[in-house]
């Protein structure tokens, strides 16, 4: 090994020493903070191995969608050298041999300052013992007491230490974990259920308490493994891993340098912060009388959401779309007029699209449009690929086919956006499958997490070749660079329910640890989504569905978010809806009036956001990282750097717990000044409508709210 150095790289300095075995270690500083590490290889093994690896890839659940990826590792190293040290054009270069069992291949790892903040690495494998290597790791120090954030929209843990974490652009399953539901949802739904760390927006990156922060560039499948308490080990399904070590003093600065290159979420239009986005569904006459309703309890609405414009069928355990996407005229007669009268009221509509064409006879127009194009992904062995769902199947439009991607941008322009429509969720792009053939030969196991970026992208192309700034489409799919295309993020269907597997609580945890990776405008569907049915015999009984106090508490955490927007569900009738009584209409209208009292502060946020990416929803570690007591909070926020946010997520509950950090603070509803010399757990009242809400005390947007919330009658 060459003799100890320290190199001067741009703003990083690198040293290089032997280890007690021989073996090398790698430290990186920066010179802004030169006493701190920014990254340091793993002890107790070498920080790079390479593999080979034969995987299988099983897909589950109806619809098809969530995978279960087996690796069996043929041969990997156990040993690595350092031969080499260079400088050569302004990158530090490392070259050694990996050996173990049967293998034996030279490395090189490349270290080149991306930016002044960004150091990028690559590691490729080199001569002839490199062929049919597919697997490498790199092994990063991370000491016990360190905690891990991000890994992109992860539902159950916020810290993921302790934890196998798959990058993996996938169904997030129902029930998670959920005893019972899980289990019934596996027997019954081809293995549905799901998976604790399984996400439809993953992303390869993470911020710790220690201010260390990684990401990789690669789309190829990856594993994080923190089970180590001293190490993150990431193995990547590929030959060359590339990524980038980012420096800040802040984590809010480590959160703008990756999104600098993730990408940033542009502002949201003025009208989304009007008031409630309604999800309605059942045909014209059913949508009008919703709106009368809306109507006399004075609910502000920005936009009434009409998922089933299309049509709707009748599974056998739920209410599903026609995906033709195209308006069904007899469903929704008077189309046109409805849009007009509800502009004239600066109320907008929205409607629903995957990339998804159904098969079924007399719904089949765009399905043989593009299936006769070649425009549907098709199997290595010629096959039509066709998801399978409850009772029907469809085929997925192929965008790694540019003209596939013209095609369906078509269809976005004239019949969702010439039809009136101001916007629309986004839905799916979880299940290219695996073994794919798709344009030019493009690599499949590349192309399943690229795709979620790839159907937000032609969703925002469409929006702006026609000059529509005003349209705003909500993705559930996402990737690393998915925020530098989608208009708005949502975290996929909960269940209705209160726990931390699937229901209430798992959306504030998907919520702040999404906003650490970059998804800075995320919202939940109010209520959830998954609603049950049990049938017994001709005897249909409601196994889970909303009640009226998780809807209207979901309502109070969505109010302090980017978004305040319903979904009837899948069962709408075993669902409390907002109009279930009067109780619900009325709790429903003060917290559109909350959302719209916070309007002024939300734009500052979303342009704050598109400025420096930093999410709306913010983890009180990224506004107080010196505290450690804010290191293992799971269900508080801060919405901007302003507002404390402790929302209730358990029935029955009148008052939280909620931890304040050194200061002074004001409770919203109160007045009431508490002041703590050091943090303080402290329990909130928060009866039905005034969620636990504190902001800093000579907060200038704190006294402004107060003044909104009076304006709009809902603050004494």
């Amino acid at each position: 090994m060459p003799a100890p150095g320290r190199y001067e790289i741009g703003k990083f300095l690198v040293t290089v020493t032997p280890r007690g075995d021989g073996q090398p270690a790698i430290e990186v500083f920066h010179s802004a903070e030169p006493a701190r590490t920014v990254w340091e290889s793993a002890s107790g093994a070498p920080f790079l191995a390479a593999a080979q690896g034969e995987q299988t890839v099983r897909a589950l659940g109806r619809p098809e969608g969530f995978y279960d990826i087996k690796d069996r590792v043929l041969r990997q190293s156990d040993h690595q050298t350092l031969d080499s040290v260079i400088i050569e054009d302004g990158a530090l270069i490392l070259r050694g041999v990996l050996s173990g069992p049967g293998l034996s291949a030279g490395y090189r790892l490349t270290l080149r300052p991306a930016s002044d903040n960004q150091l990028r690495f690559v590691v490729t494998l080199e001569g002839p013992g490199a062929a049919g290597l597919n697997r490498i790791f790199l092994r990063c120090a991370s000491p016990e007491d360190e905690r891990v954030y991000g890994l992109g929209q992860q539902l159950t843990f916020f810290d993921q230490k302790g934890h196998v974490v798959p990058i993996l652009v996938q169904e997030h399953g129902v029930g998670r974990g959920m005893p019972l539901l899980t289990e019934v949802i596996n027997a019954t739904r081809n293995g549905g259920g799901g998976s604790a760390v399984a996400t439809e927006a993953p992303a390869p990156h993470y911020i710790t308490t220690r201010l260390r922060s990684l990401f990789l560039e690669n789309y190829e499948y990856s594993e994080f493994d923190l089970r180590r308490p001293d190490c993150i080990e990431i193995k990547l399904f590929a030959g060359t891993l590339t990524g980038r070590i980012l420096f800040g003093r802040t984590p809010l600065d480590l959160i703008e340098e990756y999104t600098a290159y993730a990408g940033r979420m542009r502002p949201l239009p003025d009208w989304v912060h009007a008031g409630a986005i309604v999800g309605l569904q059942g045909g014209t006459q059913a949508v009008r009388q919703k709106i009368a309703a809306l109507d006399r309890a004075a609910v502000p609405l920005a936009a009434v959401w009409i998922q089933d414009w299309c049509g709707r069928r009748v599974t056998a355990d739920a209410y599903r779309l026609w995906w033709n996407w195209q308006l069904d005229p007899a469903y929704y007669p008077g189309w046109a007029d409805l849009v007009a009268e509800l502009a004239r009221r600066n109320i907008r509509v929205m409607t629903y699209i995957n990339p998804y064409f159904v098969n079924d006879p007399g719904h089949d127009v765009l399905f043989k449009q593009a299936q006769k194009a070649g425009y549907l992904v098709t199997r290595a062995d010629g096959r039509l690929f066709l998801n399978r769902n409850r009772g029907f199947e469809a085929g997925m439009v192929d965008l790694s086919n540019p003209r596939a991607r013209e095609w369906i941008k078509s269809v976005i322009k004239h019949e969702l956006i010439s039809s009136g429509s101001s916007g629309w969720m986004a839905d799916f792009g979880e299940a290219l499958p695996f073994d794919a053939a798709l344009f030019g030969g493009a690599d499949p196991s590349a192309w399943h997490n690229r795709y979620a970026e790839a159907w937000a992208a032609v969703n925002r192309e469409a929006i702006e070749e026609t000059g529509r700034k005003d349209i705003v489409f909500f993705s559930r799919s996402g990737f690393t660079r998915s925020p530098a295309s989608s208009t708005l993020f949502w975290l996929g269907d909960q269940a209705q329910s209160w726990d931390e597997f699937d229901g209430l609580k798992t959306a504030v945890t998907g919520l702040l640890s999404g906003g650490v990776s970059g998804f800075s405008l995320l919202h939940s569907d109010v209520g959830g989504y998954n609603a049950f049915l049990l049938k017994l015999g001709d005897e249909t009984i409601p196994a889970l569905g909303r009640t009226k106090e998780l809807l209207m508490r979901w309502e109070e955490l969505n109010a302090f978010s980017c978004v305040l927007r319903t979904h009837e569900g899948n069962n709408p009738f075993v669902s409390a809806q907002f109009d279930h009584d009067a109780d619900t209409l009325a709790h429903f209208a003060r917290m559109a009036k909350v959302y719209r009292a916070l309007a002024f502060y939300r734009k500052a946020l979303v342009d704050e956001a598109a400025r420096t990416g930093h999410p709306l929803a913010r983890h009180p570690f990224l506004e107080f990282p010196g505290d450690p007591n804010t290191y293992d909070l799971k269900y508080q926020f801060l919405f901007g750097s302003e507002l404390m946010v402790a929302p209730v997520l358990d029935p029955g509950m009148t008052s939280v717990v909620a931890y304040l950090p050194k200061g002074d603070w004001v409770g919203l509803w109160s007045g009431k000044i508490l002041k703590f010399p050091a943090g303080q757990w402290v329990r909130c009242p928060a009866p039905l409508g005034k969620p636990a809400v504190f902001y800093r005390s000579g907060s200038r947007v704190g006294e402004q709210l107060v003044a909104a919330l009076r304006a709009e009658g809902v603050h004494d």
